[in-house]
């Protein structure tokens, strides 16, 4: 059974909000997925480069203020 994960990296600056990706990617089971929280205008481009670099799944971005919802699925 799926699940959605939330991982809170807003106040954190590049690299740091992909990295906390990577790390709870890396806990996840296939099918999670996973809601980036980050105030980090440049995560909206990292994010996707690196999910679509390693094969997993881009689920859909917004913006809500100054904090972008990234939500990614792991795929393999």
């Amino acid at each position: 059974m799926s699940e959605r994960k939330i991982i809170d990296a807003r106040g954190t600056y590049c690299p740091g909000p992909l990295m906390e990706l990577i790390a709870a990617m890396k806990q996840a089971e296939v099918g999670d997925e996973l809601e980036i929280l980050s105030t980090d205008e440049g995560s909206v481009n990292d994010v996707p480069e690196w999910i679509n670099k390693v094969g997993h799944e881009m689920v859909g971005t917004t913006q809500e203020g100054d904090v972008w919802h990234i939500v990614v699925r792991k795929a393999k």
